[in-house]
This record gives structure tokens, C-alpha cells and sequence, in this order.
């Protein structure tokens, strides 16, 4: 029979044993590291598309065009994309789920605070104000998604049925609010201020310089900050106006 091993052998045995675990443990897991390098190679494909669709617009850029600002060959897109389509619309899901989702969290705040009495510019201001501030802390590429939000807005084909998929029901919550705060007000009064309000929001989020050009740089296209602290303040006296009792062209009330 032979001898168990005992004392100080064994124990030195034993750490070594343990030593080896867990420096196994501790080295990464190579599908652990594969993934988050396609999770990064997916965001620098993504970064630098938005980049280029918010120059160009859908028509104007090419998986190529993408691929060589990325650094990469032609083919990695493919990879990851079989048309630039299909790239175009990860872009615009990627920003947008962030969006729809704080803003509907907001709205939903600021209606149970209100104690479901919510005023007209709270109602605004859970709305703009928490979609820019996405633009005025999120640098450069989130200001890039909203010139291209400005363009898919403003394109008939293809761009109204993405804004319907993609921000129908966070709208729809705000119109819901701003119902309860004018319940003397014609719906159809209430839908065309919110057209006004998005109007001027993919104005602003278009970036065109026009208003620097206008003012004589006493404004910026860039300036969300300054958009913040106006905006809602400005639209809700236009709804205001246009529901006051005896507007002219103003809709009767159900």
C-alpha cells in the first residue's frame, strides 16, 4: 500500500494546485474577448456611418465610404451588414431606443408628480428638454444622430414610417399630457402645435447654420444650451394662444 502523502510536501502540493487555478481563472476567455471586440468594432462601424449619413444622407455614402473612414476593408462591412440599408437603420435604432425611452420615462415622472395635473410647459419640458440634453452632454455624435433624425424626418419615402416606428408612442404620451392640460382644447389644435413643436426641434437638431448667419454669430446652430432654455417656454404659450377660447382658426372642442 502506498504511503499518503502528509506534511509540509502536500501542502506546498496543495497552493501550488491553487496557484494554478487561479491563474487560469484570471487569464480572459477568448470568447469573452472576441465579443467585446466586435462589440467595439461594431460601434467604431457605427460611429463612423452615423458621421457620414448625417453629411450625405442615406444616398450619398457607401459601405466603402464607411469601411475607409472605419480603417477596414470594404469586405468587414459586409460581414456585418449585407446592404447599406440595413446599416443605415442599426444608425438610427441604436440612438433612437435612448431617446424614446428617457423621454417616455420623464413624461411618465412629471405626469405622477404633477398629480396628473400637468401644465402645458412641464408637460414640453419633460419632452425637449430631456432629448436635449441627450445633445448638449453626449458631444459630437449625438449631435451627429440629430441632423440625421432632422433628415429621416423630412424624407416622405422611407423617413415618416422610421419616425412612426421608432417615437409614435413617446409622442403620443405627450400628447396624452398635453390633452389633460388643456381639456377645453380642440384635439386637432393640440396635434398641429405638436407639428409646430417638431418642426422646430428638427430645425434645430439639423444644425444648418442659418441662424448664425441671421444674427450675425449673436446665435448658434450649436448652441442647445441656449435652445434648452427657450423652447418649451415659447411653445407652450403658442398652444396657449391657439387653444384660447375664440382663436381665430382655432378647432372646436369635442
Amino acid at each position: 500500500m502506498a504511503a499518503t502523502e502528509t506534511g509540509p510536501k502536500r501542502r506546498t502540493s496543495d497552493a501550488a494546485a491553487k496557484s494554478a487555478r487561479a491563474a487560469s481563472s484570471a487569464k480572459p476567455r477568448p470568447r469573452r474577448v472576441k465579443a467585446q471586440q466586435r462589440a467595439d468594432k461594431m460601434e467604431q462601424i457605427l460611429d463612423a456611418a452615423e458621421y457620414l449619413f448625417s453629411k450625405h444622407g442615406l444616398y450619398g455614402v457607401t459601405l466603402k465610404d464607411v469601411a475607409k473612414r472605419v480603417g477596414a476593408h470594404h469586405t468587414l462591412l459586409n460581414y456585418y451588414f449585407t446592404d447599406k440599408k440595413k446599416l443605415f437603420d442599426a444608425v438610427f435604432a441604436r440612438r433612437a431606443v435612448v431617446t424614446s425611452t428617457l423621454r417616455m420615462q420623464a413624461l411618465d415622472t412629471y405626469d405622477a408628480e404633477s398629480g396628473g395635473k400637468p401644465t402645458v410647459e412641464g408637460a414640453l419640458r419633460a419632452f425637449l428638454d430631456t432629448d436635449l440634453d441627450l445633445y448638449i452632454q453626449g458631444g459630437e455624435n449625438w449631435k451627429n444622430y440629430g441632423a440625421l433624425g432632422a433628415q429621416v424626418a423630412n424624407t416622405p419615402q422611407w423617413g415618416a414610417a422610421m419616425m412612426d416606428s421608432h417615437f409614435d408612442p413617446v409622442v403620443l404620451r405627450l400628447i396624452d399630457l398635453l390633452k389633460k392640460a388643456l381639456p377645453d382644447c380642440a384635439e386637432e389644435d393640440i396635434f398641429w402645435g405638436y407639428h409646430f413643436v417638431t418642426g422646430a426641434l428638427m430645425l434645430t437638431l439639423a444644425r444648418t447654420g442659418r441662424i448664425d448667419k441671421l444674427s450675425g454669430g449673436l446665435c448658434s446652430c450649436d448652441d442647445f444650451v441656449a435652445v434648452k432654455q427657450r423652447m418649451a417656454a415659447f411653445m407652450a404659450a403658442g398652444f396657449l394662444e391657439i387653444c384660447r377660447p375664440g382663436h381665430e382658426g382655432a378647432g372646436r372642442a369635442a
